[in-house]
């Protein structure tokens, strides 16, 4: 039978201490309310002796969230405390965790005391905060840099005081995983009396291994985990609760346990704290990051479409991720992926239309990061529609402007019959000096009535989209589009596509008063 992972969340207390976040009374509340959601087990609500609006705000979540334990943190003195217990009391479940230094280092420059008086200390402090409730725990802080021993000793002597919960601290992210499972095991072989008390882990990020620590530690003895959304929090940050949990369900091969937390929750949460704490979860972070369930690669687009399990362990919809798996159209991306992600837009392109289209992709590819939905219906509009008018086409252009220069437009074209033409003109701006270039060589002359540019997508590097009408000597009103993160190309390019389509016409009309 698996055992149960205690997820004991530390967001608003260890992830509030991340420099320059600040939640608010209103925020911690909705955070906490969205983690009973999520199930977690333990809220640590706050550190309530720090200032009177946190006391508050630890105060408001022990009474309005009621599933979870309602934890808060305590230095090892009386009136830590006391406040504690006043700002958790009102909890279903109330927990008052009491924290210590205990390496070397820390005890003689921080505490400036000696071992015997931390022992006696902490030792008197959970007998204090034993007299509130029967559930404390108790953290000898920093306790991978200390003598072992002595964390044995501490923990023996807080275990007898009334300490149900032990929390052993990697407060500096300093532990090796090997050397963490180790110092575990020894914990179990040397404290006669911990079988007494629940065994948790905290770990930071300092070295990037507190997620190998974190599971290193439940396999070697710990049942509860003090994690943190997104991973926030002091320094490079906590151990990240949704990779703790997503691990433990993924490779239960391994890890043959189980948490209560619903997974499905998990990106709804991200994005709440995200929000709140005003620290952008990055692209490529584990679960929750922006690419965690996108594929960029040909190869691996090709093996998803396939079946998804060939390159994804998780299944997004489990996490909560509302748009699932993406195939990120790029560079990268195959032919087979930009086939199927057109059917999915609406496209049945032929052969010859998929071979258009597709060659255009990829030469905006190399121009853009992404290629969004809005640019490949920009691309079929411009490379599909253009073959339903054959004509005139555009092979080079090449423009001079500035404040101090004349506009000056050089275009190569290629006319039905295949002949290349070129020729340049001047203008009273670049477009306009295009478009005088492009009557020169063609021998049309149009009137231009209407001109307008768009963004396609957002961002630097977005195509412009150009829309034209164009109207002959009859009268009769023409229109083309085109676009291209180049917005003198866009523009070239919707022109020469509505004189195609106004010569296509003209022909239709001379060959119906031929054959009448």
């Amino acid at each position: 039978m698996p055992e149960k992972i205690y997820i004991f969340d530390t967001t608003l207390r260890d992830g509030e201490q991340s420099a320059g976040v600040a939640f608010t009374p209103g925020e911690k509340l909705e955070i906490a309310r969205q983690l009973e959601k999520l199930g977690v087990d333990i809220i640590e609500a706050g550190f309530p002796c720090s200032t009177p609006g946190d006391l508050e705000a630890v105060r408001t979540i022990a009474r309005e969230v009621r599933t979870p334990t309602i934890c808060a943190l305590a230095r090892a003195v009386p009136a830590d405390i006391d406040t504690a217990w006043e700002a958790v009391k009102e909890a279903s479940e109330p927990r008052i965790h009491v924290f210590i230094n205990s390496s070397d280092i820390q005890m003689a420059h921080q505490l400036r005391k000696d071992r015997e008086q931390v022992l006696i200390q902490a030792e008197e402090m959970v007998k204090h905060a034993a007299r509130y409730t029967s559930n404390v725990e108790f953290s000898p802080m920093d306790a991978t840099r200390a003598d072992p021993h002595f964390i044995f000793e501490i923990v023996r002597r807080c275990i007898d005081a009334g300490a149900t919960t032990i929390n052993i601290p990697d407060s500096v992210g300093y532990a090796i995983p090997e050397e963490l499972g180790a110092f575990f095991r020894a914990l179990f072989e040397n404290v006669p009396n911990i079988h007494k008390a629940r065994v948790s882990f905290h770990g930071q990020n300092d070295l990037g291994l507190c997620t190998a620590n974190t599971l290193t530690a439940i396999q070697n003895g710990a049942r509860q985990v003090e994690v943190t959304i997104n991973g926030i929090g002091e320094r490079a940050g906590n151990t990240s609760l949704e990779e703790v949990v997503m691990a433990i369900k993924t490779r239960s091969d391994f890890l043959p346990f189980y948490t209560d937390i619903n997974t499905r929750e998990i990106y709804r949460t991200s994005k709440l704290v995200e929000r709140y704490s005003g620290m952008p979860v990055q692209w490529n972070k584990a679960i929750v990051g922006k690419n965690a369930f996108r594929h960029g690669s040909g190869i691996h687009q090709d093996g998803i479409l396939k079946l998804r399990e060939t390159w994804e362990i998780m299944d997004p919809a489990e996490i909560g991720i509302p748009q699932g798996t993406q195939l990120v159209l790029g560079k990268l991306s195959g032919r087979h992926a930009f086939k199927e992600h057109m059917l999915e837009l609406g496209y049945e392109l032929t052969d010859e239309e998929l071979n258009r289209v597709f060659a255009a992709f990829k030469e905006l590819a190399d121009k853009k990061i992404e290629v969004d939905d809005r640019d490949l219906e920009a691309l079929v509009n411009e490379n599909v529609r253009a073959m339903d008018t054959a004509g005139w086409r555009l092979d080079l252009v090449q423009v001079s402007a500035g404040d101090h220069a004349t506009p000056t437009a050089t275009l190569r074209l290629v006319d039905p019959e295949g002949n290349i033409k070129v020729d340049a003109a001047v203008g009273t701006g670049p477009v306009d000096a295009v478009y005088r270039a492009m009557n020169r060589i063609t021998g049309l002359a149009p009137r231009l009535t209407e001109f307008s540019v768009k963004s396609v997508t957002e961002g630097i590097d977005a195509q412009g989209e150009v829309t034209i009408r164009i109207e002959d000597d009859k009268g009769r009103t023409y229109t083309g589009r085109a676009a291209d993160t180049d917005i003198i190309v866009a523009s070239a390019r919707a022109y020469m596509n509505a004189l195609n389509r106004m010569l296509s016409v003209q022909a239709r009309n001379a060959e119906v008063r031929a054959n009448p």
